[in-house]
């Protein structure tokens, strides 16, 4: 009968599969209203969860007696996406209970993989910068850390992708149409935002001025809280999410009338706020929901915050930055910086000097990008629509910061004034809410060594030349009890057997694995792992796109957001190179490839879902072809997601890391397919740098430009038409966009890409790093062949990952910038 490890699970080491059994049976009766006679899979797993939940809430009720009793200070992680995935095998692993479920329902004839694909992701984000934010909470209970996720109950998500001849279309992801047992609705802790109106200036008898904000509207912020259950389960932490409602007001009169529509357009307006993740912001519309948002959650979360300290220090504002750190997760929630200066000046009374410095002490902020359209700006006009008081904050704190701290550094200097100015001049003033973000922070970090140092250098040099200690770097990182003791189970009973089982809190165990990089016997048992995973992909390949592959095939997989910058474009250019090679020698010397692509495209974004429609169409030939004899398949999984990507990572052979040098801040599936013993093929850009250097240069392919070179040939002029002249395979692929070959009686539907590369001035250089990456391949397919040192290379690259770990980035943050004391539940 199975039991927990007592050593390493204490809390449910009395736990045994007939315990669990019973108390599954119970709620399947009494929770859920069934019998095992008719229980369905969706009822088993209502079941099970109910019977998790047990162990979940009461952790979480004395990890929250026990921060309130010590008066903890926390972090409280401010971020638009959480991207969660499934809970249920998160949580059974991280409270040491997934065996023991596995034999409780295997009594009962049911299996625990098809109950646990009853539960639906959770549609609360959409690429890196979301899944990293569920790592970090996910680290920062498991480490004891006293924190708060906030964010966003978004009731679609992104969206739904599914392909129509190729094309991307965008379905609602109803995510909890049926509801979802994860989450807890706290009426309790309903916040009011206030949105819209005027501001009113009113002087006292000493001829003082306040102000007074009269708003046009009032949003109601309902928090649904997600327990994040720590490994090993003690500490268990809140991910409090916001549902937008309308105010309890709803015009009687107006509706009796006849108004039927005006009476609830409120309403609907209301609750439009949560309803989708990313409104496409190309119209003015779709801007205003957007700020809307980030005002939203970062109100509500501020609201809720200030509620909890003053439970214990009602208005003694002077322990509020010595409790509370606020780390904004790029700058979306940046309106948290006004709003909570607001809240200390207008409704508190406070000295704005007081207030300012309370606001820089309390936010600190990481950046994720360097490109500019991702720095957002909102227009002065739609600040003075939506939240007019805030734009008299913005002025206030931009002419202070001009007038005293950059006067100071650069007296007279106007052109330094500008480019540091929150208010950008032009045709359209507009707020720029990067500088914000800096100006009221302590500290600013970027999310690896070579992105914090170009952060410095070209994002923000004005700003580190004035705070030479501001500006820091904490490298990204990604939980291991997700992204391998969960996702790649066989791979992690491998590990125990060879390293011990500590390693999931300690990822630099994983260094003892070097020992056994080239025992044969250690190297057939990982890569037998290996071709296991890619079995059961192969099974998921089939079942979503009716494509057959070989699992001895090499499995190249590129999994992110569909960007430019990624150059999912630059591999669909080499995988189209590789087909004509096969056309033209059906002998050439090519170990046999499966390129997967897993993406999805903004809806408003059209060069990226011409992107995809490429992919697809292009697929639809080459897999159906028979002249080259199966040697090359592409697949484009739909709906890519943290549960497809569970089945993803741990099959890759290759991971393509293939972003133009300078443009990828750091990258976190690059470090998720490592761990997983895949071989990167990848640029020097973002982590991918610091994984060449834990795992060793030979084991990852470089390939490209670097960021010097890139800098370098960007100032020389770039001309793409050098290389479409310059190389013949370059030409001859490029115009084949613009036959019908791969579009059947649709000649040019692909010319877009070719376009977008020749006139559109190939702006993240695909061409000029073309002729390096086929020839990275070729290096691939060199090394594949020796069986033996890929071998060693997979292995290598799962031992050298302990740098990359979550709590690793957690404990940097802690040192470098939260200053976090742990706080370890008792007898929990």
């Amino acid at each position: 009968m199975a039991t927990n490890n007592k050593s390493n699970f204490p809390l449910t080491a009395s736990i045994t599969a007939q315990t669990f059994k019973e108390s599954i049976i119970k709620h399947l009766n009494a929770t859920h209203g069934t019998d095992i006679n008719k229980a369905t899979n969706r009822s088993w797993w209502d079941a099970v969860t109910s019977a998790l939940n047990e162990h979940v809430h009461s952790s979480l009720s004395q990890t929250q007696r026990t921060y309130f009793e010590n008066d903890t200070r926390a972090v409280h992680y401010f971020s638009l996406e959480f991207l969660m995935g499934r809970l249920t095998g998160n949580n059974l692993h991280n409270l040491g209970l997934y065996d023991v479920a596995k034999q409780a329902l295997n009594e009962l004839n049911v299996d625990i993989t098809e109950l646990v694909d009853e539960e639906e992701d959770m549609a609360l984000g959409n690429g890196g910068l979301g899944r990293l934010a569920a790592c970090f909470i996910d680290s920062l209970a498991t480490m004891h850390l006293p924190a708060v996720g906030y964010g966003i109950h978004y009731e679609h998500g992104l969206f739904r992708q599914e392909f129509q001849d190729g094309h991307q279309i965008e379905r609602p992801d109803s995510w909890r149409e049926y509801g979802n047992p994860f989450e807890i609705c706290r009426p309790e802790s309903i916040q009011e935002v206030p949105v819209y109106g005027y501001v009113e200036t009113k002087f006292d008898d000493n001829g003082g001025i306040s102000k007074v904000w009269h708003p046009g509207r009032v949003i109601k912020g309902v928090p649904w809280d997600v327990p994040i259950v720590g490994y090993k389960g003690t500490n268990v932490n809140i991910l409090r999410l916001w549902e937008s409602r309308a105010s309890d007001f709803f015009n009687w009169d107006v509706f009796n009338a006849g108004g039927y529509h005006d009476a609830h357009k409120e309403n609907v307006e209301a609750e439009t706020v949560s309803k989708v993740l990313y409104p496409n912001d190309d119209t003015d519309a779709g801007k205003e929901l957007r700020l809307m948002q980030q005002y939203f959650f970062s109100a509500c979360s501020l609201k809720d915050i200030i509620k909890r300290y003053q439970r214990v220090h009602n208005d003694d504002w002077s322990h509020f930055s010595t409790q509370v750190a606020v780390q904004l997760n790029d700058t979306h929630p940046a309106i948290a910086i006004p709003e909570l200066l607001r809240i200390l000046v207008d409704e508190y009374g406070q000295d704005w000097d007081y207030a300012w410095t309370i606001c820089r002490e309390t936010f600190s902020y990481t950046n994720h990008t360097l490109l500019p359209e991702a720095l957002e700006k909102w227009s002065v006009r739609l600040f003075e629509k939506l939240l007019p008081r805030h734009l008299e904050i913005i002025y206030e704190i931009n002419q202070r910061f001009l007038a005293t701290e950059v006067e100071a550094k650069w007296p007279g200097n106007d052109l330094v004034k500008s480019k540091l100015s929150i208010i950008e001049e032009g045709n359209e003033r507009m707020v720029r809410m990067g500088n914000l973000s800096v100006i009221g922070s302590n500290k600013v970090n970027g999310v690896a060594e070579v992105h914090s140092a170009l952060v410095k250098t070209d994002l923000f040099p004005e700003f580190d030349a004035l705070w030479p200690e501001k500006l820091t770097n904490v490298t990204n990182g990604v939980t291991p009890r997700r992204w391998l003791k969960a996702c790649n189970p066989s791979l992690s009973d491998l590990i125990d057997r060879t390293v011990g089982d500590q390693w999931p809190t300690n990822l630099e165990l994983l260094r003892e694995l070097d020992k056994s990089a080239d025992d044969l016997a250690f190297q057939k048992e990982f890569m037998a792992i290996k071709h296991d995973n890619k079995v059961e992909l192969a099974k998921v390949i089939k079942e979503l796109t009716n494509v057959e592959v070989d699992p001895s095939a090499i499995f190249d997989i590129q999994i992110k957001r569909l960007h430019e910058y990624k150059r999912q474009h630059l591999n669909l250019l080499h995988i189209m190179a590789l087909y004509r090679r096969l056309l033209q020698n059906p002998d050439y010397d090519m170990h046999p490839r499966v390129f997967i692509f897993g993406a999805k495209a903004a809806p408003g974004y059209a060069l990226a879902k011409d992107i995809i429609y490429a992919i697809n169409k292009v697929a639809d030939k080459v897999n159906n072809d028979p002249r080259i004899n199966n040697k090359l398949k592409v697949v484009f999984l739909p709906n890519y997601r943290v549960s497809l990507a569970e089945k993803m990572i741990p099959a890759a052979d290759v991971s393509e890391q293939i972003s133009t040098a300078g443009k990828e801040a750091s990258g976190t599936g690059n470090m998720k397919l490592a761990l997983n013993g895949a071989i990167t093929i990848g640029t020097l850009d973002g982590a991918n740098i610091e994984i060449a250097e834990e795992v060793g240069i030979d084991n990852v392919v470089i390939f490209g430009l670097t960021v010097d070179e890139v800098k370098a040939v960007n100032k020389a002029g770039y001309s793409p038409w050098d290389y479409y002249y310059g190389n013949p395979e370059i030409k001859a692929v490029l115009d084949w966009f613009e036959t019908d070959y791969f579009t059947p009686g649709k000649p040019g539907e692909l010319a877009s890409i070719k376009h977008s590369l020749l006139e559109g001035g190939d702006p993240y250089l695909c061409l000029a790093d073309f002729d390096g990456y086929s020839k990275a391949h070729q290096q691939i397919n060199t090394k594949y062949t020796d069986k033996r040192g890929w071998a060693k290379s997979a292995i290598l690259n799962t031992a050298y990952m302990g740098k990359f770990n979550s709590d690793r980035s957690i404990q940097d943050y802690v040192d470098r910038i939260w200053k976090l004391k742990p706080y370890p539940v008792k007898n929990a």
